[in-house]
């Protein structure tokens, strides 16, 4: 899902924690997202490639509108009727309903932001949204073994480790492994 029209009031965000809020990412978003995306050229890569130019988050945003996708903004709040920051981002791609209710997660922190745990409590508010409010049962996350930083994330939200995928998704121009990570929402920890 990503919105036409830009955030609105207070009632812009779907979460919020102690640091963090989460709102979906909006076509509006655009210039700012593609800028923290060039910023954090070196952070992402080889683990991400992301649109960094107005016509690639074009063709993001239109990947992103349905209802089998999610995308959302980790958002450091604004004052009252300010704008908030991006800290990161995190979609719920391949949504599959019926009886498999589930979602793959795919995410990351900007540059700016890094480092500072905002992404971390930020998926906790998606993780609650998924298992709440969007109906999901199960969400999966796909990790190159050497991206040490998004283990570390989900392992700390609690995901179980399934197994590895040889040559599972095309990333910077190669084909890269990955190992399959999941939760269910009776994993989730109660707040």
């Amino acid at each position: 899902m990503v919105l036409d029209h830009p955030e609105a009031g207070d009632g812009r965000y779907l979460a919020r924690g102690p640091r963090v809020a989460v709102r979906p990412l909006t076509r509006a978003d655009g210039p700012e997202f593609t800028r923290l995306v060039r910023a954090s050229t070196d952070l992402h890569r080889p683990w991400l490639s992301m649109p960094d130019t107005e016509a690639t988050f074009a063709a993001y945003a239109d990947r992103l509108d349905g209802e089998q996708r999610v995308g959302l903004l980790v958002c450091l709040p604004g004052e009252e009727g300010a704008a908030d920051t991006p800290a990161g981002f995190i979609n719920i791609n391949n949504i599959v309903r019926g009886a498999f209710l589930c979602g793959a997660l795919g995410y990351g922190a900007f540059s700016p932001s890094a480092g500072r745990g905002y992404l971390g409590e930020g998926l906790g508010l998606v993780l609650r949204h998924a298992f709440g409010p969007l109906g999901l049962h199960r969400l999966e996350a796909n990790v190159q073994p050497g991206n040490t930083a998004s283990l570390r994330l989900v392992k700390r939200h609690g995901f179980r480790l399934e197994g590895f995928s040889p040559g599972f998704l095309f990333i910077d121009g190669a084909w890269r492994d990955h190992e399959r990570w999941a939760i269910t929402a009776d994993m989730l920890p109660e707040s």
